[in-house]
């Protein structure tokens, strides 16, 4: 009974680093989709809008190609050997990766809204803000890379360094909230820039979600 108990136990933990290795897919897709974000707000600011409008639709197909990942992960642990407990926890997991991509589309849509140019102090820190956006993202995709390899020291790391980001994000949000506040905006401008501060500071408390449970997944697999 002990050495089925064992190889039970060694089939849940293989099946675990099998649903870590299909994260580091999603994740890596998840970055395309956050770049191709910072990559819309960079043309927006430089007025180039067939620039914007294209990094906006490259967001909205990688979204949908990052949902397609989720799935799959989704699909294998429903049909898996893995305990409820550990399974409740990667199920937790794939919807928080699922959640950041979803949270970057919403901002890219938003983004498509404004049409003329911003204050300069405006723009300059949605920049920054998506510049964050992309530092996290890039942190959590090496944290799940060592937690797929069980790397933990490495994967906590990682996932240190993705609360930092969040927290700065947290900062940049109130200065890009003052600098929206402070601007001579349209009524339509000043909703959807406000709007579009509260999406971009959601994408790193998304990431940070994320990140909290691959913590969760490396200190369990010890």
């Amino acid at each position: 009974m002990g050495e089925t108990r064992n190889i039970l136990g060694w089939l849940g933990m293989a099946e675990e680093q099998s649903v870590m290795r299909d994260a580091e897919d999603h994740i890596r897709e998840t970055c395309h989709t956050v770049q191709a974000l910072y990559e819309a707000a960079q043309a927006f600011v430089s007025g180039d809008s067939q620039g914007k409008l294209k990094s906006i639709e490259a967001v909205r197909k990688s979204e949908r190609a990052a949902d397609a990942l989720v799935w799959k992960m989704i699909n294998k642990l429903s049909e898996g050997l893995l305990l409820p407990p550990d399974r409740e926890d990667l199920l937790r997991f794939a919807k928080a990766l699922d959640a950041i991509a979803d949270s970057t589309n919403r901002a890219a849509r938003l983004l498509s809204f404004i049409e003329k140019g911003l204050p300069e102090t405006v723009e300059k820190t949605i920049l920054i803000n998506t510049e964050l956006i992309v530092k996290a993202s890039r942190k959590l995709r090496e944290a799940i890379r060592a937690a797929s390899k069980n790397h933990v020291k490495e994967a906590l790391a990682n996932c240190e360094e993705v609360e930092r980001c969040e927290h700065e994000a947290d900062d940049q949000k109130i200065h890009l909230i003052n600098a929206i506040i402070h601007a001579k905006l349209t009524a339509p401008d000043l909703l959807i820039s406000y709007n579009l501060a509260e999406s971009l500071e959601e994408i790193t408390d998304r990431i940070d979600q994320a990140s909290d449970l691959v913590k969760l997944v490396v200190v369990q697999s010890k």
